[in-house]
């Protein structure tokens, strides 16, 4: 399993709204997770200790996963307005936690650089239950579809 994920992507939009639509619930609403979900609940505390609850739910392009959710439940360890955020979080299958739970800490890294903004994330995943293998293995491309998406709602 790997255990750490770095992306990068460069955003031809300020920092303050990458930052707005990452901690906003009703921005994130829609743009969050791999393409062919919808996020049904999203709540933010963003503080320092403060929870970040979100579910994705699978559409009907997934098959057989329709209908499928994957909420994420996380604590804010770091908040920076514009420039950073950090959380460590579980994510899992319902119906299937404790086969399905992985363990992370997620960190983003705001840059703005020539009018346009770097964001920086790392993913580190620090226990994964048995049945999470597939997740795992595609997270690079749920986190680049994902931005993809974030691409998309910032340029609308």
């Amino acid at each position: 399993m790997r255990n750490e994920l770095i992306i990068e992507r460069t955003f031809s939009a300020p920092s303050e709204h990458i930052f707005q639509a990452w901690t906003d619930p009703e921005m994130l609403k829609l743009w969050w997770g791999p393409n062919n979900v919808t996020i049904p609940e999203c709540e933010v505390d963003l503080r320092v200790g403060g929870k970040f609850y979100i579910v994705m739910e699978a559409g009907e392009a997934m098959g057989p996963y329709k209908g499928t959710k994957w909420p994420m439940l996380a604590e804010f360890t770091t908040v920076v307005p514009n420039l950073k955020l950090s959380y460590n979080a579980k994510a899992w299958t319902e119906g299937q936690k404790r086969e399905t739970t992985i363990d992370q800490t997620t960190e983003l890294t705001l840059a703005e650089e020539n009018g346009k903004t770097k964001l920086k994330i790392r993913a580190i995943i620090h226990k994964a239950g048995p049945a999470a293998g597939m997740a795992v293995q595609g997270m690079q491309a749920g986190f680049t579809q994902q931005l993809d998406k974030l691409n998309n709602f910032l340029t609308a």
